[in-house]
């Protein structure tokens, strides 16, 4: 399948060098998805924060595929969920109360990610939840808030229940629904989501299969959640393998006749 991106899909005149950068660094990341296959077809959203004090975010179009998004054609939001520039497309509503009660509150999470694969979806659905005993389920120790289910998240009075479940943590398991993941930039939370579906993938295959699983102490899952966030703490870890997956996504879609 070929996207002709039209002559108006460029950067617009109103597009700072700074929101530009994001821009293209989101559609990126929404093209990662697709590449991934953690799509929702149409559904679920992705957004980061623009600099300035206006509360303004960038937010996928909605009714597109995830291979449809460009940097231009990236909704810019403000917390209420209202477009800030005109645009031919409307933006999922029910993404407003998630992402703008994230944006609102936390100032260290500038990018948000929502989605709910099959088996993050299992996983949000047991008790249990996110276990800590395999490699990447480790790396999540202490990081992850739950949610109760409430409907779909349409409405603004969960905004404080869904912070509230969130507290300073960066993982949100909407139970019986899926998971938000919040970071400082787009590479980060991008690796972080990519560490909780390995957790999900891992978890709901050992699950199937016979026999004990080894239990990790809470020491030593402690002491790999704190080993990687050492690892990305200055950014270069995250930035690099986010590029290098970018690098596989480009190719494919270079392969496919797709823009890049």
């Amino acid at each position: 399948m070929n996207v002709t991106i039209p002559a108006t899909d460029l950067r617009p005149d109103t597009s700072s060098d700074a929101e530009w950068a994001l821009r293209c660094q989101l559609a990126q990341a929404y093209h990662l998805i697709d590449y991934f296959g953690w799509t929702e077809t149409i559904f679920n959203h992705m957004s980061v924060r623009l600099p300035g004090n206006e509360g303004h975010y960038l937010v996928n179009p909605f009714g597109l595929n995830y291979d449809e998004v460009s940097p231009a054609n990236l909704l810019k939001i403000d917390l209420d969920g209202k477009l800030v520039e005109p645009s031919a497309y409307p933006a999922n509503p029910a993404g407003f109360a998630l992402h703008s009660a994230i944006h609102g509150a936390r100032a260290d999470a500038h990018c948000v990610i929502h989605t709910h694969t099959t088996p993050i979806s299992a996983i949000a659905l047991k008790r249990a939840g996110f276990g800590h005993d395999d490699f990447y389920g480790a790396q999540l120790t202490g990081r992850i808030g739950y949610h109760t289910f409430e409907g779909i998240t349409l409405y603004a009075d969960e905004k404080t229940r869904m912070l509230e479940s969130l507290g300073d943590k960066h993982i949100l398991v909407l139970r019986n629904h899926g998971v938000a993941v919040c970071e400082s930039n787009i590479p980060r939370t991008f690796f972080l989501l990519w560490t909780v579906q390995r957790a999900a993938e891992i978890q709901c295959l050992a699950l199937s299969m016979a026999g004990d699983n080894v239990a990790l102490p809470a020491s030593v899952s402690q002491r790999c959640a704190d080993q990687t966030q050492q690892l990305i703490a200055g950014n270069d870890f995250a930035d690099k393998w986010f590029t290098a997956m970018v690098r596989r996504s480009d190719a494919r879609r270079r392969a496919m006749g797709l823009p890049v």
